[in-house]
């Protein structure tokens, strides 16, 4: 619905502006009718930021969220359960200070999407399916062809509402890396796809230890949490003389141009340009990436771990402007499920030694930490996967695990108007299929857009110019806000 001058009470439909004869707005050109939408959104935003948590893999939801504990250990699996803070909501046996604070956050126990597989990443970043496109021998890269990450299309209208005078703070940023980069993948959804380079995420690089190294599962020194991204040096340490030398930036800007040109956007360029060495130059920008400027105890509380640090770092962020951060806790050595929520084999072992402690210590902590600061106000909160696991529990010994399940799959949401401890959704006995209230992807996109008073039928111009819905037929999710 677009909303006229501002005015909540004169609201007019599209069709209904379409069929104005005569009226200013019939007589637009669509890319006004375009910049006309995005100028009057809805002004009750509850969200000014959203931080997605990212557990790339699929995060067993019989082992966390939606657990089972009188079915038969072919579907219950190796571990117990514990009762939470919620009444009669039970979480796996390894996240007990998530149970202790079930009252901060809400439950969807149904998402679920025809993608079973890692392509499920393009589903629950965009709330769109994955196009047809060529994507490599993996079947994950990502391509031009791709929907917009939700980031990017934020991206796209805080550029489009800045205009010249720019962007104070990157709107859009992955931690601690693009998704798949550890493991030498570029995995589908994160990036701006047809909307254009410019709006892809600032994303962070940090480095691993060795080719086998799993950063999320140990300590990490400080050195090695050097988050800035490249290009983006310590305010010290930068000559404008040095940044203009730099053969790096001025390759990727001339990319830029490329693109733009082959977009006739060239007029455009120089203003990127300048919006991009204007980001490389800011002092605040280099010391909201630095985490070691927060608290020692602190830092211990979220844990001195990679996921922990990212966490706490998009706190900084999000306080500091930044409009949508992901944190992704991702596979690190290609090819091996158990550095990742993937969890084909060991998944006794590495959910009860990492992947389920790592959680249970950082993002208790991070949640605390947002509640007292009160950024849970104005932030929405979603931890996910893209996929959740097999019913059937494949006792193999040491081998143990499950499978890819894209049928029901749980997802937390907190802050921004969030009611903690709703519980959305049921899910059947063996927590295979919804038998109540099933989630799309593009339910969560219109649940986001709204918190952040974007209306989800909002139009943007895709490849070809032609209007398309953010969050088409997406249903907010009422029922937990």
């Amino acid at each position: 619905m677009l909303n006229i001058l501002g005015s909540r009470e004169t609201q007019l439909t599209r069709r209904q502006i379409l069929q104005v004869s005569g009226a200013g707005l019939a007589g637009m050109h669509f890319d006004q009718l375009l910049r006309a939408e995005a100028e009057t959104q809805a002004r009750a935003a509850k969200a000014k930021a959203v931080i997605f948590v990212f557990l790339y893999g699929g995060p067993s939801q019989l082992e966390t969220f939606d657990v089972r504990p009188d079915a038969p250990t072919t579907i219950r699996g190796p571990f117990g359960t514990i009762q939470t803070k919620t009444p009669g909501l039970r979480f796996g046996e390894h996240l007990p200070n998530m149970a202790k604070i079930s009252d901060q956050f809400a439950l969807v126990r149904t998402v679920n999407h025809s993608e079973n597989n890692h392509n499920g990443t393009h589903f629950i970043q965009t709330g769109q399916t994955l196009p047809p496109a060529d994507r490599g021998s993996a079947n994950v890269a990502a391509t031009d062809k791709d929907w917009p990450a939700y980031g990017s299309v934020i991206s796209y209208l805080d550029k489009k509402a800045a205009g010249s005078r720019g962007l104070e703070f990157p709107p859009y940023v992955y931690l601690p890396r693009l998704l798949g980069h550890f493991a030498s993948y570029d995995i589908n959804g994160q990036y701006a796809g047809w909307l254009g380079k410019p709006h892809n995420p600032m994303a962070t690089h940090i480095r691993k230890n060795g080719p086998l190294d799993t950063p999320y599962f140990r300590p990490c020194d400080d050195k090695q949490l050097d988050f800035r991204p490249a290009g983006l040096n310590r305010w010290e340490d930068i000559s404008l003389d040095r940044l203009h030398k730099r053969q790096t930036l001025r390759a990727q800007l001339d990319n830029e141009r490329r693109r733009l040109e082959s977009a006739r956007s060239v007029q455009s360029f120089g203003e990127l340009r300048r919006q991009a060495l204007d980001l490389l130059t800011s002092k605040d920008i280099a010391s909201a990436f630095d985490v070691t400027l927060e608290d020692a105890k602190l830092r211990d509380e979220y844990g001195r771990d990679l996921f922990g640090q990212s966490l706490l770092l998009s706190r900084r962020l999000v306080e500091r402007g930044a409009r949508f951060v992901t944190v992704a806790w991702d596979m690190t050595v290609r090819g091996d499920d158990t550095t990742s929520w993937d969890s084909h084999r060991q998944l006794t072992r590495v959910m009860r030694d990492h992947l389920l402690p790592g959680l249970d210590r950082s993002l208790p902590a991070f949640m605390l930490d947002m509640k007292q600061r009160g950024l849970l106000e104005d932030t929405l909160v979603m931890v996910a996967g893209e996929i959740g696991r097999t019913p059937k529990f494949q006792n193999r010994g040491s081998e143990d695990g499950r499978d890819h399940w894209s049928y029901c799959f749980p997802a937390l949401f907190a802050g921004a108007g969030v009611q903690g401890g709703a519980i959305y959704g049921e899910s059947d006995a063996h927590a295979a299929y919804p038998i109540a209230d099933p989630v799309a992807p593009v339910d969560i996109a219109a649940t986001i857009y709204e918190r952040l008073g974007i209306s989800p039928d909002l139009r943007i111009p895709d490849a070809q110019g032609r209007p398309v819905p953010i969050a088409d037929g997406g249903r907010v999710l009422k029922e937990i806000l």
